[in-house]
């Protein structure tokens, strides 16, 4: 889990999106706005130096923090010295680029009161490179005024964010709402209320939405279906053919089942098996992909799962 997201408030969408149970989609214009918030990075260093800033591990250079607990993160830079007023200090480095409204607000508030999840992130990285400073540096993308504040490290709110990242991370239930209201703002916007609000399943097959695999406190995951410990993150993206339905990102209820390699979960009425697929056992990618097909099956899609080893693929 990255320390850029970890101040988000819904502990539930985080859980979701560290087990990978949504793909986020975005526009030609969103992504062009990621790649300007890059590419000021680059200007924003060079503006720094101009000034005397010492700024170093930037770019495709940056240092990395690691808490071993699946809590990481870039940090933008490291300030080791030349900030005006504090010219012998350590700094982490945080750059963020805004439009005017957003920009004027942090002007005016400062950046815990109205950006509290880029507080938070400068919290994280703080305790991880062992700095207690951090320069926020926030530009404006409609005039290239820039606004900028010194960053305390507060240990004991940092350490609250660490437990809660390892408690999300750690969990094997998805915590609670964050809001009872489909319509509440926050869930309204996110990318995960299908499965939240909207009683749908996860589209997406890989161990994390697996019920065999389970993170680890050394930031690995296990696989309890083939005895496998560390499951390289590449895989942990395809999955495999054994994959079972996490019950937490489904919408159904689960019903005990007789072997531990399947799970039973009824869906509109009907016992559906769920595990390595054959004639009578539905794998995942079928039940997301059709469940409709999977539910009520013509003879056809009959035929070609019971004589010829067939799947539901759409």
């Amino acid at each position: 889990m990255g320390g850029s997201i970890l101040g988000h408030k819904c502990e539930r969408y985080l859980w979701y999106m560290f087990r990978w149970t949504f793909q986020e989609h975005f526009s030609g214009r969103m992504r062009r706005l990621f790649r300007r918030g890059q590419l000021e990075e680059r200007v924003i260093v060079a503006d720094l130096r101009a000034i005397g800033i010492d700024i170093r591990e930037v770019g495709n250079n940056q240092s990395k923090v690691d808490f071993g607990t699946h809590i990481s993160g870039s940090v933008d830079g490291i300030i080791v010295g030349g900030v005006p007023g504090h010219t012998d200090e350590k700094f982490i480095a945080e750059f963020k680029t805004h439009n005017k409204r957003s920009f004027d607000s942090v002007a005016r508030k400062g950046v815990k009161e109205t950006k509290p999840m880029h507080y938070a992130q400068m919290q994280i990285y703080m305790k991880g490179k062992d700095i207690p400073k951090a320069l926020y540096v926030a530009v404006c993308k409609d005039n290239d005024e820039m606004y900028t504040e010194i960053v305390e490290f507060d240990e004991e709110y940092a350490d609250r964010l660490l437990r809660k990242g390892e408690f999300i991370t750690l969990s094997d239930e998805a915590p609670p709402r964050l809001s009872k209201d489909p319509t509440w703002f926050m869930c309204k916007t996110c990318p995960a209320k299908h499965i939240c609000h909207e009683n749908q399943p996860t589209k997406q097959v890989n161990c994390r939405t697996c019920a065999h695999s389970s993170p680890q406190p050394d930031g690995t995951w296990d696989c309890t279906r083939f005895d496998a410990e560390e499951i390289p993150e590449d895989f942990q993206r395809k999955g495999c053919d054994s994959h079972v339905l996490h019950p937490d990102v489904v919408p159904w209820p689960r019903i005990e089942s007789d072997t531990p390699t399947e799970a039973v979960y009824e869906i509109e009425g009907q016992f559906i098996r769920n595990g390595e697929g054959d004639a009578n056992v539905f794998k995942s990618i079928e039940l997301v992909s059709n469940l409709d097909a999977c539910l009520n099956p013509d003879d056809f899609v009959k035929d070609l799962r019971f004589n010829f080893g067939g799947k539901i693929t759409g």
